[in-house]
């Protein structure tokens, strides 16, 4: 087994033993690396600095029942991965999480989580939202996702389902991030949903397969949404919504942060518009949210080039790249045929060649995006160009 596999089981067996966000695990993954923590709480001993005997214990116990080549077989099977830290997929930007940072990530669909994150707002809400809520969070999110942004929510009844299925009306990207593993159809109503999410997006989680929520895993999955996303919009929320949480960590984090103002007779806006008195930007519409977390001038002229340079995409996306016509618009199955890829693999790439600024969806077709993807290195560009 080389460096790197060793490495690998060893995060995925701390997956299963320790709890979301756990900087006592994060401060000894600084330290002394994946291998040797997970042989410390496997071997026994003495506890590592920072943990009390009966923590240890704790840890101990479950050490003694992790299975992390079983994990791994089991999210293989499922058609996902699990995403650590150095990987090419991993989004550097959930590294401002410092001692925090998540373990790994297991992921679920067949969209890059590095290049979807890259331009991604998250919308979060009150869970029993009203139908006001609910209206604006899907309208928000249809039209980000039809500007090329991924929308990042929890899977959540309210806000967050209504975001994750506007997004997904429009045939655009959308990520779940989720308190209990990607094979755990949580709430159960939202079976169906998650299914669609994980087809047409990503379902990320830091718990294994198998694992259940808690209310503390709830509140960890929150600091992962804010982490991930240039900026988190509170669509609706009473004072005391789980829904501020993630706005305080973005906060935190330095991330934008936004909040929909609402009728001042609903107690569902109070928390909303307490943000916007003390540090959120009032948004009223996709555009305001854009003007903020958007590159300079994506309001006015479209950005002159891609988010990231034509050489650094994977070479399955690069082939979807190359399938699209220099002129007009095709159909997904047009662009799978060029690739020699199935029209649902086509459809992830587009996506996250879209958030990326490569291409744009014109109805139901595809094109190379009219702010110059060739210029930065799309089909019809010169070898080097991109570099």
């Amino acid at each position: 087994m080389s460096g790197e596999e060793e490495a690998r089981l060893a995060r995925a067996a701390l997956a299963r033993v320790a709890e979301p966000g756990d900087e006592r695990v994060g401060r000894w993954l600084a330290r002394l690396g994946p291998v040797e923590t997970w042989r410390a709480l496997r071997e026994g001993g003495p506890p590592l600095d920072g943990v009390s005997a009966d923590r240890w214990a704790g840890l101990r116990l479950r050490a003694r029942r992790a299975e992390p080549g079983r994990d791994l077989e089991r999210i293989a099977r499922l058609g996902g991965r699990f995403v650590c830290p150095g990987d090419r997929e991993w989004p550097r930007q959930l590294d401002d999480l410092g001692a925090a940072r998540p373990v790994g990530l297991w992921v679920r669909g067949a969209c890059s989580l590095r290049f979807v994150s890259l331009r991604s707002v998250a919308l979060v809400g009150a869970r029993a939202c009203t139908d006001y809520g609910a209206h604006v969070a899907a309208e928000l999110a249809t039209a980000l996702a039809g500007r090329g942004w991924t929308v990042v929510s929890g899977a959540a009844y309210g806000v967050d389902g209504a975001a994750h299925r506007g997004a997904l009306a429009v045939g655009g990207s959308t990520v779940a991030v989720l308190a209990c593993g990607v094979d755990v159809p949580y709430p159960a109503a939202h079976g169906e949903l998650l299914r669609n999410i994980a087809e047409s997006g990503l379902l990320l989680a830091e718990l294994p397969p198998g694992e259940r929520p808690t209310r503390a895993r709830f509140v960890q999955r929150n600091r992962v949404i804010a982490a991930l996303t240039r900026g988190t919009v509170v669509v609706e929320a009473a004072r005391r919504s789980g829904s501020l949480i993630t706005a305080r960590q973005a906060g935190r984090l330095g991330r934008h942060l936004m909040a929909v103002p609402g009728p001042v007779t609903s107690g569902l806006s109070a928390g909303t518009h307490r943000l916007i008195r003390e540090e959120a930007t009032l948004v009223g519409d996709a555009a305001d949210v854009i003007e903020l977390v958007g590159d300079m001038g994506e309001l006015s002229p479209d950005p002159d080039g891609p988010a990231v340079p034509r050489d650094l995409l994977a070479p399955p996306t690069g082939e979807v790249l190359d399938a699209l016509p220099a002129e007009g618009a095709v159909a997904v199955e047009d662009v799978a045929r060029g690739a020699c890829t199935s029209p649902a693999a086509a459809l992830a790439r587009l996506r996250e060649l879209s958030s990326l600024g490569f291409v744009e969806r014109v109805g139901d077709l595809w094109q190379l995006s009219r702010a110059g993807p060739r210029h930065a290195g799309g089909p019809n560009a010169p070898a080097h160009a991109g570099a």
